[in-house]
């Protein structure tokens, strides 16, 4: 398959280098493109820290076409702080260091992780908050033409997007309360595979929801053609329903980073 489809996920990807030299083993392994789920350790990294990153990108000639927000500690178990409400300081603080780099990259599509439900706050409290953010994001959305995307996961008790539908019903509240903020569905295939749902359904009934794609496969969550998922069926219905964006290969690989790519030879 054409490398140029897809980007490399090179948080999860290429692991075994220091993250500031993972753009350029992507490119120099045939690839156009790179994505990262939030790369510093604070959601308001230091200014010197944002330019290394982005002149990473650019000395290695490859697009930035996918971002995560800052999404707390993943480490420690957090999925995101769109939906915490004490996280205020930090989720706009993040938003503002977010801007520069769509503005430094022309990167245009952000993935916006909702947040683990947490005790001693009401779902309807955290959804009224994750709703109210999201509003707010409408002029970093008009200013930089980008779109955000939520996306369910899996294997996270207390994370509570777990299905497409659950996605879709925050991004048609949201629409309902008249805000313009652009946001679409991140369909990782591999979460909504192992969490039961129809991927094929999916992508049928919410192409044009589609802000996003990201595969591994299943069991194991590494490369295509390691487990049970029919990927390639699925890229051939994505891109016959008009899916034009690039598909994020979001896995661990099995064997070493460089022969985990050795399924896009194959499959051609």
């Amino acid at each position: 398959m054409d490398r140029s489809l897809f980007s490399v996920n090179c948080s999860i990807i290429f692991t075994e280098l220091p993250l500031l030299e993972r753009p350029r083993a992507a490119k120099d392994a045939g690839f156009s493109a790179v994505e990262f789920w939030w790369p510093f350790v604070s959601a308001t990294p230091s200014l010197s820290d944002v330019d290394g990153f982005v002149a990473a990108l650019r000395e290695a000639d490859v697009a930035l076409s996918g971002l995560n927000f800052f999404a707390g500690d993943m480490p420690a178990g957090e999925r995101g702080i769109l939906s915490s409400p004490a996280r205020d300081e930090e989720f706009y603080g993040n938003v503002a260091v977010v801007r520069d780099v769509a503005d430094a990259t022309g990167c245009r599509v952000f993935n916006a992780l909702y947040g683990n439900r947490l005790d001693g706050e009401s779902p309807e409290r955290q959804d009224a908050v994750a709703l109210e953010r999201l509003a707010t994001l409408a002029d970093f959305t008009d200013a930089t033409g980008s779109v955000v995307v939520l996306e369910p996961l899996s294997a996270v008790s207390t994370y509570p997007l777990l299905s497409a539908d659950d996605a879709i019903a925050v991004i048609t509240k949201l629409r309902a309360t008249g805000a313009t903020t652009t946001v679409k569905l991140l369909a990782d295939l591999y979460h909504l595979a192992v969490n039961g749902e129809n991927v094929a359904q999916v992508i049928t009934e919410s192409a044009s929801d589609l802000g996003h794609v990201q595969i591994a496969d299943a069991p194991g969550r590494n490369e295509p053609g390691t487990g049970e998922l029919p990927i390639a069926e699925w890229l051939d219905q994505l891109w016959s329903a008009g899916y034009d964006g690039r598909i994020g290969l979001e896995y661990r690989p099995s064997t070493t980073s460089l022969e985990s790519f050795d399924w896009l030879t194959t499959s051609q």
